[in-house]
Formats: structure tokens, sequence, C-alpha cells
């Protein structure tokens, strides 16, 4: 194994450590009954973001070529994942409930991200 293969392998652990976190911060809210985003949320989403970035640049492994479908996919997931924590950190510095709908949506998309990321 190269030093690419394994820098590549660490920014995949460290991509998939960003889902955890966002999951994870999502859960504790979910079985406190705290319908709402925290800066935990952010902070795991950009992780996330960011190691994905990374991910989605060519490495030049011989691996094929990139999957611009998974890669557009996760995006748009991952953007509209954001769009609800900002709307939910929006309406709760407002004073206004955030609807427990959007809450929900936010763990199912967030387990449907790391779903795509590992199976895809």
């Amino acid at each position: 194994m190269d030093f690419l293969e394994t820098l590549r392998d660490i920014v995949v652990l460290v991509h998939l450590a960003g889902f955890a976190i966002l999951f994870g911060s999502w859960a504790v809210e979910a079985a406190a009954k705290r319908y709402q985003a925290t800066p935990l949320m952010n902070a795991g989403l950009g992780l996330a973001f960011l190691a994905g970035l990374v991910l989605s640049a060519p490495w030049g492994l011989g691996d094929g070529e990139l999957n611009y479908m998974k890669i557009g996919i996760k995006l748009v997931v991952l953007v509209i994942i954001g769009a609800l924590i900002g709307i939910s950190t929006s309406r709760a510095k407002k004073g206004s409930p955030v609807p427990p709908a959007f809450f929900w949506l936010i763990g199912a998309l967030t387990l449907l991200n790391a779903g795509l990321a590992v199976i895809w």
C-alpha cells in the first residue's frame, strides 16, 4: 500500500466520522426528545462536506473513473441536510418550534447519505 492509498483511506475515515458526529448528535437530541439542531450537527456536516470534497478530487490511483452520479446525489442530500439544519437553527433563535418532520428528516437523510458512502 503506498502513501496516497493510505492518505485516501484516512480521508474516507474522516468523512465517515463526520457523518457519525452528525448522526450521533442527532440521535442524542432524538433520545432526549429535544427536536432541535445543535452546533455539533453543523460541525459534523462541515467535516463530512470537506472530507467529501477532498475525496471527489482525482487521486490518480488507477482505481477507475470517479462516480459523478454518486458524488452529485450525495452533494444534493448534504445540501438538503444543511438547509434543514439551518432552518431549524433559525427557528430556534426566533423562539418558534421546529416541525418534528424537519428534525426526523435530518436523521433519515444523514443515514441515507452515510449508507450511500458505504454501500454504493
